[in-house]
């Protein structure tokens, strides 16, 4: 792709439209198809496409919904935004060392994250010096040694960072904390933290294991489906498939979001005739259009009328749960006047969202993001937990707990052991396995990361895979944690912002994607990955390498590992590297639930790991039950003149992976840069649609102002109050210390900003949209006419 029609990425014009009532549809297998044969070309996209999520296939990339049992997987097993992002990872554009020598880190920084993601694949490791203006080619063995000498001359292993996305395997993420403990640190933050850490602590404590107690039969075989912040259209596409299965059988959907979403509404099944030429199946029986931040409130609502009504199920409750009489004399005390104030609804509207949990007796709770990125996300999420309990939905059948993750393997990297928090159970098996005595202490979470990297406690950062730079919170305090650190290393597949918003010595370190052969001395290898619901299945990739410079996650780590520590304990890198079989035997005997791996991975469709409250309702909690949990309500004060802002995804998106700039759902086209308000706000805050402007928010205790520039303002069906924008571009706005409690996640969903006209309220904050180093200070690419708003 030349030059020039790579900056088509970053000069569109944006247009607003009207919003979808309906998702996929025809138009959604055409853009999938566009998008598909433009990056891949026809026989490419053939090639991958029907080899996408099938079970001697490879797992998708773009969200960790559950395959439906081998044998009963549709020939196109994928969803629109599927198809996207094996599209952006199967692209025949190629990033080489002569795109570098064009292009210095300080063009390249110039430019969006759309049209750095265009680029193509990375082919050749790449490495930038010490005051070099350019990344330069480097040899594998040469990088390695570089690295570890870096960590060699450390003054403690915990001033190293080893970060992970959810796309690892369970392979890679094993060895890649085999050798961080190795090495001598817990320091293993990871995307969890930025997402559902929220959810791993609050199901922890509640029913002893912080994943789903459900399967994709549950979910089929629900009498009704709760859909709490989240927005399956875009964020889970193929999650509309088992909800349009369970409406057919009969299921009631209950969705609770701030934003009307088209996923929520209608699904046309493009795989059906009703899809294509009916109108589809209906799917949300009630929407309760929330406010940001009032699920708490409501859930506790909810629990005061079953109370009121005793449609509890209490041999469930006298037999499995404790701490029940607490609770209910907590929510029988519910102030109805501040429930309505924090949840913007009726009390009739929250009567009959109760009257549907007093009409099932087979419940599946599903939540995602707009839940757990909260100050109250861990006891939001508890109160849920105490819903389940109160009517008997642990351990039945259609019914559970169901939080929906959004990366791939975000959860089976957590099983592996990527956590800053191990249990000691986990260290004494990796004891028992490989004869050392790993960290007992706990390690940096990702806020705790970018704190060290500030305060020079870290100085050196290992990424395996995900864009750190534009994930985290806080963007500029980030962007100068990474820059002011002695080494960074990306391994990416891709080019995005951690490459160029990097340390004094930074390496590029190019992967195998999930689409392409991984052949090591034993031959052909694959590796396996955990969904959603527990479901652990193998992933092989059909495409040649897009280099034959690229070596797999588990040849990169096994390499850093042999040039860092060697033969340290007698840890056999080589052999691991060589035949990933080695790594799975370590798994079956270091990972609870893992017995067999081997054998059990190798089947048609994998297995489902064990899960006491969903298999026997047993619970290993603190009292060996199901704990009810008693929190008080409370919600963001907004100051007068203020809203609370939301973060959420563009439909052309995944984390910060930018496809396009279409958000048709939503209406959208050719831009990113707006947020959504109610008609009311934008009156009283004596503005128009179509508006520019700038947002501001600043955290209590901290004098410096964050803000993101040029926004045009959107008219939309958003609660009074509330706001929504695209992330990244508004994380410089999401303060480094507004957290969740207990989880410390960052409260993507809960930040309160004040809206300007742009120009009129002086600032020197800068943004992020188009970071770049100027000297020894940060600034920001100025936008004339961003995204040519009109």
């Amino acid at each position: 792709m030349r030059d020039d029609q790579r900056r088509d990425y970053d000069e569109q014009e944006l247009r607003v439209g009207d919003h979808k009532n309906s998702a996929a549809g025809v138009t959604g297998v055409a853009v999938a198809l566009k998008r598909s044969f433009r990056e891949m070309g026809i026989v490419r996209s053939a090639e991958t496409l029907r080899e996408l999520n099938q079970a001697e296939g490879f797992d998708c990339m773009s969200c960790a919904w559950p395959d439906p049992a081998p044998g009963h997987r549709h020939a196109a097993e994928f969803c629109e935004n599927g198809a996207k992002a094996v599209a952006e990872e199967a692209t025949r554009d190629r990033v080489t060392p002569e795109f570098f020598a064009r292009h210095s880190i300080d063009d390249l920084a110039q430019h969006s994250e759309l049209w750095l993601g265009k680029q193509g694949r990375i082919t050749h490791p790449m490495v930038k010096r010490p005051g070099a203006t350019h990344y330069t080619p480097i040899e594998w063995d040469d990088a390695f040694a570089l690295i570890g000498e870096q960590l060699r001359s450390l003054d403690s292993p915990d001033e190293a960072l080893f970060y992970t996305s959810g796309r690892a395997s369970n392979e890679a993420a094993f060895v890649y904390q085999l050798f961080a403990r190795a090495f001598g640190t817990n320091n293993l933050p990871d995307c969890s933290n930025m997402c559902h850490e929220s959810t791993s602590i609050a199901l922890q404590e509640s029913i002893g294991i912080g994943k789903a107690s459900v399967t994709l039969e549950d979910v089929h075989h629900a009498e009704l489906i709760v859909l709490q912040g989240q927005n399956p259209g875009t964020n889970h596409p193929r999650m509309l498939t088992a909800l349009e299965k369970a409406k057919r059988n009969g299921a009631k959907i209950l969705a609770i979001n701030p934003l009307r979403e088209a996923g929520l509404v209608n699904f046309r099944n493009p795989q059906t005739p009703r899809g294509v030429v009916g109108r589809g199946t209906d799917l949300a029986d009630l929407h309760l259009p929330i406010a940001v931040n009032g699920d708490l409130a409501l859930m506790q609502a909810i629990g005061s009328l079953l109370v009121e009504w005793d449609a509890l199920d209490h041999d469930f409750v006298r037999e499995y749960t404790t701490g029940f009489d607490d609770w209910k004399q907590h929510v029988r005390n519910v102030d109805w006047d501040e429930v309505i104030a924090a949840t913007g609804l009726s009390r009739q509207a929250i009567t009959e969202a109760a009257q549907m949990f007093r009409r099932s007796k087979a419940t599946v709770f599903c939540w995602a993001m707009g839940v757990t990125q909260h100050r109250n996300a861990v006891a939001t999420i508890k109160e849920i937990c105490n819903l389940a309990f109160a009517r008997g939905n642990i351990g039945r059948r259609g019914a559970g707990l169901m939080p929906v993750r959004g990366h791939s393997n975000v959860q089976g990297d957590r099983t592996m052991g990527i956590w800053e928090r191990p249990p000691q159970h986990f260290l004494d098996a990796l004891e028992k396995e490989f004869g050392f005595d790993p960290p007992r202490e706990h390690g940096f979470d990702t806020v705790d990361s970018i704190r060290a990297m500030r305060d020079g406690k870290a100085k050196f950062f290992l990424g395996l895979g995900g864009n750190f730079v534009q994930s985290a919170p806080d963007t500029v305090v980030t962007a100068e944690a990474m820059s002011g650190i002695d080494m960074t290393v990306q391994i990416s597949t891709k080019l995005n912002r951690s490459h160029l918003v990097c340390g004094e010595t930074a390496l590029i370190l190019p992967t195998l994607g999930r689409t392409e052969k991984d052949v090591q001395a034993s031959g052909h290898q694959f590796v396996s990955v955990e969904d959603t619901e527990c479901s652990v299945h193998a992933s092989r990739g059909p495409l040649e390498p897009a280099s034959e410079h690229l070596r797999s996650e588990v040849s990169i780590i096994t390499g850093i590992a042999e040039a860092t520590i060697g033969d340290r304990y007698g840890l056999q890198w080589k052999a691991m590297r060589d035949d990933y079989a080695n790594i799975r035997s370590h798994i079956s005997r270091v990972v609870p639930g893992c017995e067999g791996y081997e054998v059990n991975v190798r089947r048609p469709g994998g297995f489902i790991l064990p899960h006491p409250p969903r298999d026997t309702r047993t619970f290993q909690t603190k009292t060996g039950k199901a704990e009810f949990a008693v929190s008080p309500i409370e919600v963001v004060q907004v100051p007068p003149g203020h809203l609370l802002l939301q973060t959420l995804r563009s439909h052309d998106q995944f984390n910060t992976t930018i496809y396009g700039l279409s958000d048709r759902y939503r209406g959208i086209e050719g831009g990113r840069r707006v947020v959504l308000m109610h008609r009311e706000d934008i009156a009283a805050a004596g503005l128009d649609p179509g508006d520019i402007v700038d947002l501001f928010t600043r955290w209590d205790g901290d004098e410096r102002v964050r803000c993101a520039h040029r926004f045009r303002v959107v008219e939309y069906d958003v609660p009074r109050g509330s706001a929504a924008a695209y992330y990244p571009e508004t994380n410089p706005l999401v303060p480094l210390d507004s957290t969740a409690l207990e989880s410390n996640c960052p409260t993507y969903k809960s930040v309160v900003i004040s809206i300007a006209p742009t120009g009129t309220r002086s600032s020197d904050c800068p943004d992020v949209g188009g970071m770049q180093k100027v000297g020894s200070d940060w600034s920001h690419k100025t936008h004339p006419q961003p995204e040519h708003l009109s």
